[in-house]
């Protein structure tokens, strides 16, 4: 609740003024009953048109500065209930931005889009109906009770019995609607992953024909949310009758008793109108109350979601005490001293890898598929932290060096070619949006993606959404431009190439040579990487072989068959 009300406070004033406009309005709403019961009292009964003309012009008075004072809380509720949602959703994407790789890994993204769109509207319905309701409802409820005694206090007492029975009755209901609007949320968040898997792997589904069987199982899904909501829904219908029923119960006992006070002439027929006028109130105000708290309810359970994921903490910049000791001018670019590392709940993915790579150096990566290739260059940006040894970076532990310090020193090409809706020179200042256009131009040159940039247009070509309109080598290419626009110290190609053909491989590659960085090639072709100053051979999470080409021909049995299996012998 802390975070809602941070956010909330930023709009304290509108957040004070909804509520004060609807005690206004309340206080309008109170006075009618009275009024009307003096116009039966007097107007009617004495035949004077003249003050019941007066007096209905007092009610259309109190009627239009209800509406004024109405709209005018509506008006203020509505900014500070959207305004605290937007403040909360930025600081939740704000907190999402910080988290690491295993965090997200964890959290999936099914659950942090919930958060952010279901979970978060619902907490501003929840701020909206609260300013305009929470004060006003109780008011008018205590206020109709305490009008009924200024008209007759022996009629007061029935209102006095109804109102605990139904603040017990609204109660019981919301205790009981609140572990379920929980579990309609979680199998909300079932129905958004299997929509966003769907969306993100609709070719996949066609290939294989599978459309029916994610129908069902949509249908499933769709089913199981259907019957929460029902059953929460249900469960919160009972409020409605529960109320109507206790509160037509004190109608008759209202009537009985006032029937019997008018005929003993304690009560005039105008104040048994008005005191029906402040139960009907009362009814009106407890549905209000009534649907507020399951408002509340679920914007309660809906907060503490959004509140668990802003209670973690981000990615930490430091993750090691800083030495204090001059580091070596010569000092390795990138050293693996021992190294291992498990995913969250699985066995090792790397084993007590060890290697060093100088500054300028092509490093080449090869091995089979989960043999922890990704892993291992995941660990030098500290995408993922190492659980075991240590990971350098000119000498510096990567734990030691500030989170944006070190990527900024590092370029990062993914295996999945990720574009942004834009156009091709917005993606490309990504790396740096301080580029110039020769430096754009060149790391287009350097990525062999000028015939890409030709095609469209130029640099300002249009990028669709996921770069939809661009085939898998485009986007490829581009992407390695984005990260050479950066001009990092150390570039990684995480088998960036691999829809390219070897033409147009063989062309990066030397292009690649020209470069004053340190260049690591993540790659299946073993082609692709002989020709690199230093081949790591992977093999279920551990090298069993670094060195050239020709050193590896000789010692390294894996690398051998690899090589076997790529290339016709005598080739």
């Amino acid at each position: 609740m802390k975070y809602l009300i941070r956010c909330l406070k930023v709009y304290r004033k509108e957040a004070i003024l909804a509520p004060l406009f609807k005690l206004l309005e309340a206080c309008m709403e109170l006075t009618v009953p009275l009024v009307v019961a003096a116009i039966i009292n007097t107007g009617v009964a004495g035949a004077d048109k003249g003050y019941i003309i007066n007096a209905c012009l007092v009610l259309v008075a109190f009627g239009a500065l209800g509406l004024f004072f109405a709209l005018t809380a509506q008006y203020f509720a509505a900014k500070a209930a959207v305004g605290t949602a937007a403040e909360l959703r930025s600081r939740l994407f704000d907190k999402l931005q910080t988290f690491s790789y295993a965090q997200i890994d964890r959290l999936g993204a099914s659950r942090m889009i919930t958060r952010m769109t279901s979970d978060v509207n619902q907490v501003q319905t929840g701020v909206n109906m609260t300013l305009r309701l929470l004060l006003r409802s109780p008011i008018v409820v205590f206020g109709a009770t305490a009008m009924a005694f200024v008209v007759d206090p022996q009629a007061g007492l029935v209102f006095v019995g109804l109102v605990p029975l139904l603040a017990a009755a609204v109660y019981l209901v919301m205790g009981l609607c609140l572990p379920l609007y929980k579990k309609v949320q979680e199998r909300l968040e079932k129905v958004y992953l299997s929509t966003r898997e769907n969306l993100a792997g609709v070719r996949v589904i066609r290939a294989f024909s599978l459309e029916e069987s994610e129908k069902e199982e949509f249908e499933a899904r769709e089913t199981a949310l259907k019957k929460s909501q029902k059953r929460a829904g249900a469960l919160a219908a009972l409020s409605n009758p529960l109320t109507y029923a206790l509160v037509n119960i004190a109608l008759i006992v209202l009537l009985y008793v006032g029937a019997i006070r008018v005929q003993g002439g304690a009560l005039e027929q105008g104040d048994v109108v008005a005191l029906y006028g402040y139960l009907a109130q009362i009814l009106v105000e407890l549905i209000k109350l009534a649907n507020l708290i399951i408002t509340v309810t679920k914007a309660v359970s809906c907060q503490k979601r959004v509140g668990a994921v802003l209670d973690m903490e981000g990615e930490p910049s430091l993750t090691k005490p800083v030495s204090a000791e001059r580091l070596e001018e010569n000092a390795p670019a990138v050293a693996f001293k021992n190294v291992s590392f498990a995913y969250a709940g699985g066995g090792k993915t790397l084993d007590g890898v060890s290697f060093t790579v100088q500054k300028g150096e092509t490093v080449g990566i090869l091995g089979g598929t989960g043999a922890g290739k990704s892993t291992l260059v995941d660990l030098i940006p500290r995408f993922y932290e190492s659980t075991e040894g240590e990971v350098e970076v000119g000498g510096e532990n990567v734990g030691a060096i500030p989170a944006d310090e070190l990527r900024a020193r590092v370029g990062v090409v993914p295996q999945k070619a990720v574009l942004f809706k834009g156009t091709i020179r917005s993606n490309l200042l990504w790396g740096n949006k301080e580029a110039t256009e020769e430096e754009l131009l060149r790391a287009v040159k350097l990525a062999q993606a000028e015939d890409v940039v030709a095609a469209k247009g130029g640099l300002n070509g249009e990028v669709a959404q996921e770069g939809k309109n661009l085939s898998g080598g485009q986007r490829q290419r581009l992407t390695i431009a984005r990260a050479l626009v950066k001009n990092p110290e150390i570039l990684i190609l995480d088998d960036s190439s691999s829809a390219l053909d070897y033409a147009t491989d063989k062309a990066l590659r030397h292009a690649l040579k020209t470069l004053e960085c340190t260049v690591f090639l993540v790659s299946q072709r073993a082609t692709s990487l002989m020709h690199a100053d230093k081949i790591l051979v992977l093999d279920d999470g551990k090298l069993v072989g670094q060195g050239t080409h020709e050193e590896l021909m000789k010692t390294c049995r894996v690398y051998r068959e690899i090589y076997a299996s790529q290339v016709r012998e005598g080739a």
